[in-house]
């Protein structure tokens, strides 16, 4: 047996579970990175200008939420990439605290 068909007799070997989820690895997700959030009543809004500050419920140095389409699933910290903003996953949310924040 050469290794081209050990190779081929790997991939037949793929687990059940794999195989039924091949066919969603293409479906596009929202991914959204949430900094904080704040309520401000409508005249606030409207008086915002160039340079004003809006205070956040996050503290700094707290970890950013990682949502996916609508669904926190991740928390982590911001960092910056070849002159770009990115987040490092620092702590994967438990299926079983993902239920939990349903109900």
């Amino acid at each position: 047996m050469n290794v081209n068909d050990k190779l081929a007799l790997e991939d037949s070997k793929e687990s059940p579970q794999m195989k039924n989820l091949e066919f969603i690895m293409d479906i596009p997700l929202q991914l959204t990175v949430e900094l904080g959030r704040t309520k401000m009543l409508v005249r606030d809004v409207l008086q915002l200008n160039q340079g004003s500050v809006v205070e956040l419920t996050k503290l700094a140095g707290e970890p950013l939420d990682v949502f996916v389409n609508s669904k926190l699933v991740a928390r982590g910290e911001a960092v910056v990439v070849n002159d770009k903003f990115g987040i490092r996953l620092l702590d994967i949310v438990s299926p079983n605290e993902r239920v939990d924040k349903v109900l």
